[in-house]
């Protein structure tokens, strides 16, 4: 027997239709790249997005065709992306940050056909463009008296573009199904995997990151996404705050403490999200001029592990909410999120620290389990380390042009991490697989030492890699960026981490260096370091 209530699909542009109809006016102001601040409003984000599927359309993209954007978080990316998904197309964020090389290879992997850009990249595009034989216009999202000179081929300004629709369309009819957007992997080995997003798939995700336990955002919120649009699909934001109806205040190009300040001050942000190298920038800016946070209420931290040094000063000294968060590209991308349940609300200092540390819980709509190498699945004590899987409805299958599923046999997706899951559900990611360091037969977590190590008032950042060991096979190396003008010495650092960890996991060296390498995407890049010191000798080593 078959339920009897009306088939609606899935669609992203009913997300734009239902933010113009029952959320009109509620603002979307921008940081222009030009430099002004520009303010719309989701009737006008509609309809402008209407043209851009238009002219899309004209331009001959096709249901299924890939339409690239290097841009920044503002209206006119945000126009894009439901015009982009309105026509049928699908949006491919592509990360300016990533090496050369590599976009070069995820714009002619994906085969996108067009590509909108911010001012910012075109000096970029014009080294790589000879490069993308399958791009057949570039469209430069700014308006005819800021169009720069440029040999891209059929260049055009965006307004201009625009301005030869009239907006007389109807949103393509598609599946809920279908592809709506792609997103690359920032994969710090071998080529970037692209991730294929559905309709279905987004409406889904951004339902669960509304969520109370979630992002808890709705009409009343004033959001503020600093997660760039091309980080693992802004993290949701782009859909979710027009899905509740919030305001959206969009950042541009400027991401550093100062301006990041003036937008929450000015347009009364109540919900923010970013990497813990932006909130390291603005809780450096509040420091350092004695201001205040009186409109925020809660922050999202995720892409990397957040020190608990962040999560104690944003709560102790600007009252402000911190929820711990952990996702990837393959999952849309939230997984977890660190709203505190019941069982822990009683908590108070350091102990409630050590859980706002963990990743969180999964909401509804993701399904975790833990296993050891030979697929046993693992308890939920909280002290098990095992693989971390995954599934739900927005969670890949597969990456695109491969053919193979990448699950296991119960529909699971392997991560890559290692973590612990406790009674509760609160998962805590102890290391990348590949990370992990072993000693002894037994894995001790990089992530835990390094989350210690920043807590030192003269360290500013901290990577531990494993280094070979004749007796252990691996010991841990603890490598450190001190902070501007201080000197801090290997005993005062193992000093301070002594009899906060076990003793087992100290490390047996430590080694000072003036900077740490990253991805693209500002996570510390292991391989490197790993390939940087593979030649070192442990002390320890030299002992036994």
């Amino acid at each position: 027997m078959l339920g009897l209530m009306q088939d609606w699909p899935l669609l992203c542009h009913r997300i734009i239709d239902h933010a113009a109809t029952d959320h009109p006016g509620r603002p979307v102001i921008s940081r222009s790249v030009e430099g002004p601040i520009h303010t719309t409003n989701y009737a006008n984000v509609r309809k402008r997005a209407l043209r851009v599927a238009q002219q899309l359309e004209r331009a001959g993209i096709r249901p299924g065709d890939r339409v690239a954007t290097l841009a920044w978080n503002t209206w006119r990316h945000l126009e894009a992306w439901y015009g982009i998904m309105g026509c049928g197309g699908v949006y491919h964020t592509v990360n300016p940050r990533l090496f050369a090389e590599q976009i070069v290879w995820i714009i002619n992997h994906a085969e996108d056909r067009i590509v909108m850009t911010d001012l910012t990249f075109v000096p970029l595009l014009e080294k790589l463009a000879d490069k993308l034989p399958k791009v057949e216009r570039y469209i430069v999202m700014t308006d005819a008296a800021n169009m720069p000179a440029t040999a891209l081929k059929n260049a055009v300004a965006y307004e201009s573009w625009l301005a030869e629709g009239d907006g007389d369309y109807t949103w393509k009819r598609v599946d809920e199904n279908d592809a709506a957007g792609m997103c690359y992997t920032s994969g710090t080995t071998g080529n970037p995997k692209g991730v294929v997003y559905s309709h279905r798939s987004n409406v889904l995700h951004s339902m669960m990151a509304a969520m109370p336990d979630a992002m808890n955002v709705s009409a009343r919120s004033v959001v503020l996404p600093i997660v760039p649009m091309f980080h693992a699909n802004c993290w949701g934001l782009a859909l979710t705050s027009p899905m509740v109806g919030a305001a959206m205040i969009m950042p541009g190009a400027k991401l550093d403490g100062a301006s990041v300040y003036e937008l929450l001050d000015t347009y009364k942000v109540t919900f923010s999200a970013a990497v813990p190298t932006v909130w390291f920038g603005l809780l450096q800016h509040l420091e350092a001029n004695n201001l205040k946070l009186p409109h925020l209420d809660k922050v999202t931290i995720g892409g990397s592990a957040c020190p608990p040094a962040i999560t104690q000063k944003f709560q102790d000294n600007y009252n402000v909410e911190v929820c711990h968060a952990w996702g990837m590209t393959e999952m849309s991308p939230l997984g977890t999120l660190g709203s505190l349940k019941p069982e822990y609300a009683h908590l108070k200092g350091d102990e409630r620290l050590a859980i706002q540390a963990k990743q969180g819980a999964a909401p509804f709509g993701v399904e975790m389990k833990i296993t050891d190498d030979k697929d046993k699945e693992l308890p939920w004590d909280g002290k098990t380390f095992g693989r971390l899987k995954v599934r739900g409805p927005a969670v890949t299958r597969a990456y695109f042009k491969e053919d193979h599923a990448v699950l296991d046999g119960d529909g699971y997706f392997d991560t890559g991490d290692v973590a612990t899951i406790d009674p509760h559900g609160y998962m805590q990611i102890t290391d990348r697989s590949k990370d992990v360091i072993k000693s002894g037969g037994e894995w001790i977590s990089s992530i835990d030492i390094e989350n210690l190590a920043v807590g030192h008032p003269k360290v500013a950042e901290a990577a531990v890699i494993g280094v070979h060991h004749p007796k252990w096979d691996e010991r841990p190396l603890l490598i450190v960026v001190p902070k501007k003008g201080q000197t801090i010495t290997q005993d005062e650092m193992l000093g301070f981490m002594q009899g906060k960890i076990a003793k087992w996991w100290m490390p047996d060296d430590v080694t000072f260096v003036e900077e740490i390498p990253h991805t693209a995407t500002g996570k510390i890049l292991k391989t490197a370091l790993r390939e940087q010191f593979k030649d070192y000798v442990l002390p320890t080593a030299k002992a036994s």
